[in-house]
């Protein structure tokens, strides 16, 4: 089976190409390769490549800068899905996109969960792009997966990391306690990924974080916990963390569709219990 994945250095995408490259023959694109803006070169490529899956890992996921740069975000999330749906539907290809949690506003009762065909409404501009190209994929073709994540980390820069690294400093971390939310390993979504297409599951949109709900708070102490970090860590409020661009306090994001189809979802615990095997000891 041919499949394009763009956005290949990323951090999702390494996660995916691990995931799928068996059996399969892969065709890797990063901007340089393939500008998922410029509909007329995206048209080209696929028509010429011919894959029978594309997985689109591109995405400006700066959430802050963003809130700056809102044409350029929304050419990457926004017109890049929508130029890859119409090239998928004109060969016959199954496009899989990758969204997120900021679709929603956030402001959900943290006693429930968000399913996926609750009322969205972004309130930042990477979420306001992120819907766009949501909208864009539904819009040019059937045949269609798109995968809504959060508090994603794996290989690359990510928030464990920079806990890890804070933790060995010997001062007290300060850690939001009022966001909650699914930490979610990338492994476990490109595993979710690959059984997508293994099981052809029907077409649609999915929430796929890991299973259990923490803060970020909680999440810091289950990492220092499991990494033997002796560090105290402060509890704030996202009053006393303010960023450029709003952070919902409410991520939750349920997974009973995805279940339905028999799709495998570890905890998060357990997701980062296997990360942290790999990362300290590497």
């Amino acid at each position: 089976m041919k499949i394009l994945i763009t956005g290949a250095n990323g951090m999702l995408a390494k996660s995916v190409i691990k995931r799928v490259q068996k059996g399969n023959e892969l065709i890797l694109t990063d901007v340089a390769d393939l500008d998922i803006t410029n509909e007329e070169a995206v048209m080209q490529f696929v028509e010429e490549k011919k894959p029978e899956y594309i997985i689109n890992c591109a995405a400006y996921t700066a959430v802050d800068k963003a809130e700056e740069v809102y044409e350029l975000a929304d050419k990457i999330n926004g017109d890049g899905p929508g130029n890859l749906a119409k090239a998928a539907k004109k060969i016959g290809a199954i496009l899989i996109h990758i969204s997120t949690d900021y679709v929603f506003d956030g402001e959900l009762d943290v006693s429930k969960f968000y399913q996926e065909n609750d009322k969205v409404g972004p309130v930042t501009v990477y979420g306001k792009t992120k819907l766009h190209g949501e909208e864009q994929v539904q819009n040019n073709t059937d045949k269609y997966y798109i995968f809504r994540t959060a508090w994603l980390y794996g290989d690359g820069n990510n928030f464990v990391r920079t806990m890890l690294k804070l933790g060995k400093e010997n001062e007290p971390v300060s850690v939001v306690a009022d966001q909650h939310g699914s930490p979610t390993y990338a492994e476990d979504l490109a595993n979710i990924i690959g059984e997508a297409i293994e099981k052809q599951i029907p077409y649609g949109l999915y929430h796929s974080t890991n299973q259990g709900f923490t803060t970020w708070y909680g999440f810091t102490q289950k990492i220092f916990a499991l990494a033997n970090v002796n560090c105290e860590i402060k509890p704030v409020t996202s009053e006393q963390f303010v960023r450029p661009a709003k952070r919902p306090k409410n991520s939750q994001l349920n997974k009973d569709k995805l279940l339905a189809q028999g799709i495998t979802i570890p905890t998060w615990e357990d997701a980062l219990k296997r990360y942290l095997e790999v990362e300290l000891h590497s």
